[in-house]
């Protein structure tokens, strides 16, 4: 193919069409920021400094000024809702909702602002009323996350296990409504029931140890105590960090076949392979009961050479003290016990891993956050240990 030279005669020319094309750009952008009022720009500003107080303060009069500012309309009544000012937030999208020149989906957007004005303000009916409405639309994903939300707020499990056969969510929430919904049988007394729904808790999710765990509940309250055992045991294939919240149920049921020794050489076996604060405590003063002392002293000392804790000091001094035969001893142990003891009890809580909410009890719904599973089966003093 030859070239052809009078094709550098359309290089200037093209270049000349850009050039004009940018300038008509630039004017355009200058014209429109000129248009904006100064309030849009310190409101902004605010924003990226994370002074959401400020900012919306000066959104507020550039509302004001041009109360066609759709966008920002948005803008605000998210800005309200972040601070927990959800009755601001709900007029906000309310009066959108009433415009006249909203489009389609501005409308559906002010829509979904809405229920979740409702959704964070606790108006659960209003919020479902709304996410039901937006179903059998675009926005029908966003509705049904929101419901589900809702119904786990309300607790109803079967609305909620429906639910997650429309949007697609962790195989974990959805063994833990069954897990929840078969505890609401076990306290009503249908046990059959609550093992269906436990063993369907498993086909979801193999490694929900919630359900071991209340299975083997299920089988101690009907005498069945060797299946209980089973059922906590397998905890160990599933996740071995969690343990130590079946310990205490492994001791009693051990204890009431007439093999407490076999059930105390199990923790302490657990014990060495899977180190826990709590799990020591249950072998600590299981060895205090069964072996003494001097054998709760021993098996602490290593435990603490091995892991060093305060709650480990803290079962070590207790130890001492009740071995230690002078009085001015024993109570020279009892002072420092006591100053340990204060600390470990602050440090003795669980910790959401999403969003770091602290609680004395272990909880498989986070109170906070909503999330499942989050709170790992340890106290945060052995997080801050962690290398």
């Amino acid at each position: 193919m030859e070239f052809e030279y009078w094709w550098l005669l359309g290089f200037p020319l093209f270049f000349g069409l850009g050039w004009m094309a940018a300038r008509i750009d630039i004017k355009q952008i200058v014209s429109e920021s000129r248009a904006l009022p100064r309030s849009y720009f310190k409101g902004l500003n605010f924003l990226l400094n994370e002074q959401p107080d400020k900012a919306i303060e000066a959104f507020i009069e550039v509302v004001k000024v041009d109360p066609e500012t759709i966008e920002l309309h948005f803008a605000l009544g998210s800005l309200f809702r972040r601070r927990g000012e959800y009755d601001r937030a709900i007029r906000m999208h309310q009066n959108l909702l009433e415009r006249a020149d909203l489009g389609a989906e501005q409308k559906l957007q002010a829509q979904v602002e809405l229920g979740q004005d409702y959704l964070k303000a606790g108006i659960l009916d209003r919020a479902e009323e709304v996410f039901t409405k937006l179903e059998a639309g675009s926005q029908a994903t966003t509705a049904r996350r929101h419901l589900l939300e809702i119904y786990e707020q309300e607790k109803d499990w079967p609305r909620a296990i429906e639910m997650t056969k429309q949007v697609e969510t962790d195989p974990r929430a959805l063994a833990q409504y069954l897990c929840e919904q078969a505890a609401s049988a076990a306290a009503q007394s249908r046990p059959e029931v609550a093992r269906r729904q436990l063993e369907a808790a498993l086909e979801a999710n193999r490694k929900c140890v919630r359900a071991s765990l209340q299975l083997g509940d299920l089988d101690r309250n009907q005498n069945q105590l060797e299946k209980a055992i089973e059922q906590w045991k397998r905890i160990e294939s599933q996740n071995p960090a969690y343990l130590a919240l079946v310990a205490q149920r492994l001791v009693e049921a051990y204890r009431d076949l007439g093999r407490a020794e076999e059930g105390l050489t199990l923790l302490a076996g657990y014990l060495e392979r899977y180190p826990s604060l709590d799990l020591l405590d249950t072998v600590f003063q299981q060895t205090l009961e069964a072996k003494g002392a001097e054998e709760a002293y021993a098996l602490v000392r290593d435990e603490l050479k091995r892991n060093p804790t305060l709650l480990g000091l803290d079962r070590l001094l207790e130890a001492q003290i009740i071995a230690a035969a002078a009085p001015d001893k024993r109570r020279d142990l009892e002072l420092v016990r006591n100053l340990v003891h204060g600390h470990t009890r602050r440090l003795a809580r669980y910790r959401c891993e999403s969003c770091g909410f602290k609680a004395r009890q272990f909880h498989w719904h986070c109170p906070a956050c909503g999330g499942w599973e989050t709170y790992p089966p340890r106290r945060t003093e052995e997080f801050d240990l962690t290398p």
